[in-house]
């Protein structure tokens, strides 16, 4: 359901949107919501509230986000009525409701029609679709269909495993894979909830025998879904892509933008996002994307990870987010607002020209020295310092819109504590980025 704007001209033309009747509601507290936080006040001069489940440093002493601290915001009712609650204090506004977490895009699309009743724009797939693509079988099973090139992929139903042996079961079990192998969750959202020793976003795997761990520490914690193990695809970092596209309530694909990833986060909490992306144009990507998108009749943000198989000089595609994706800031700074496809789709109610982001810029959340170290080939290190020299590198928590004396020093204390982090968790670069 759209919210078209009441104060309409007598023709039946939506009036201009600004500051004063467009707010964006945010869930999570990260970089990529402030990115979106951006994005919205560079457009529209629009300004944001975001809960999170404590204060972040990203959104710390902003001019443009309000920050609301709410601890229990896993509890649906709780979700339900913190956001009721800042509907209620800001009638009159056109209230868009963006997150970054799958948990959190979950619970807006199966709480949709109370959340529009409260007046927010609800930009996500529906319940059907998301279920169709939000596990990682699914989406195989969707490019399988459309022979869009995926890894070599084990399924372990860890609820199966439990029932049929436990831990004494797993040794037994085939991999047709060679080591090393990549696992992961098949449900994010599952994931989020669940605990065990060593938990990382994405799990790389040497042996059989950690494998084998892994997934003894799963059935011990009674983990609900699935665990992805895959072939390994060749290549370090700067071989993953991010493709981000945004397709309207019409049917057409209205965005896309590409990039190579230059370096990606080391934590085991964030293990996989990309810290820095060169915008570059894939049309064969973006090709692959608009069918994907086209034959599961999404709706919304989405954001796809992929790898250039140097074996085969073809992209893999590993899945895709229901949502934009924390680093989609490379998306407006290549030269396509987000926030602009979104309010004329959803908001005003008009068709627009598709665009793509292909404007050349680095987008990096670290350190552009830090970036070089682990940048190994010398010919995209060279191209790197001439967008360097040239003004073309972009950090989306630095924004001039948004730039006092304590908020500058802040950001700064955040970006450089990246070098605290790669030291601990990723010391040097290796060529498989692992």
């Amino acid at each position: 359901m759209r919210g078209f704007p009441r104060d309409m001209t007598p023709g039946g033309s939506p009036s201009v949107l600004d500051g004063d009747n467009l707010m964006v509601v945010g869930i999570g507290g990260d970089i990529g919501m402030y990115a979106l936080c951006r994005a919205f006040h560079e457009q529209y001069g629009a300004t944001a509230v975001v809960i999170s489940t404590v204060a972040t440093r990203p959104m710390q002493d902003s001019a443009i986000v309000t920050n609301l601290v709410v601890p229990d915001m896993d509890d649906t009712e709780t979700f339900l009525t913190s956001l009721e609650k800042v509907a209620v204090e800001n009638p009159g506004k056109h209230k868009v409701l963006l997150t970054n977490a799958d948990w959190f895009v979950r619970t807006v699309i199966q709480n949709r029609d109370r959340l529009e009743a409260a007046g927010y724009v609800t930009p996500y797939p529906s319940l059907e679709v998301l279920e169709q693509v939000s596990t990682k079988e699914g989406f195989a099973n969707v490019c399988d269909q459309l022979g869009i090139p995926t890894p070599r992929t084990v399924v372990v139903n860890v609820p199966m495993v439990v029932s049929t042996g436990g831990r004494a079961s797993v040794p037994a079990m085939q991999f047709d894979l060679d080591f090393p192998v990549v696992a992961k969750p098949s449900s994010s959202a599952d994931w989020h909830h669940v605990s065990f020793p060593g938990k990382a976003k994405i799990h790389h795997v040497e042996t059989r025998a950690e494998l084998d761990e892994l997934i003894g520490h799963l059935v011990d914690a009674g983990y609900p879904s699935a665990l992805l193990v895959q072939e390994f695809i060749p290549g370090d970092e700067t071989q993953m892509r991010s493709l981000t596209a945004y397709r309207d309530t019409t049917g057409t694909v209205t965005l896309l933008a590409t990039g190579r990833v230059l370096l990606e986060e080391h934590t085991p909490g964030t293990l996989g996002i990309p810290a820095a992306i060169l915008v570059e144009p894939y049309d064969d990507a973006m090709e692959a994307a608009t069918r994907f998108l086209d034959a599961t009749g999404y709706v919304g943000f989405a954001n796809f990870d992929y790898k250039l198989d140097p074996r085969t000089g073809r992209h893999v595609y590993f899945e895709v987010n229901p949502r934009i994706g924390r680093n989609n800031y490379y998306v407006t700074a290549g030269g396509a607002n987000v926030a602009r496809v979104l309010i004329e789709d959803q908001v005003l109610g008009r068709p627009i020209l598709p665009v793509r982001a292909v404007q050349e810029i680095l987008y990096t959340v670290v350190p552009f020295g830090l970036l070089l170290k682990y940048v190994l080939d010398p010919a995209l290190r060279d191209r790197l310092k001439g967008l360097k020299a040239s003004g073309r590198v972009v950090n989306p928590l630095k924004y001039d819109g948004d730039s006092g004396l304590k908020r500058r020093l802040i950001v700064e204390g955040v970006t450089q504590n990246y070098r605290r982090k790669y030291a601990q968790y990723y010391p040097e670069p290796t060529s498989t980025g692992t």
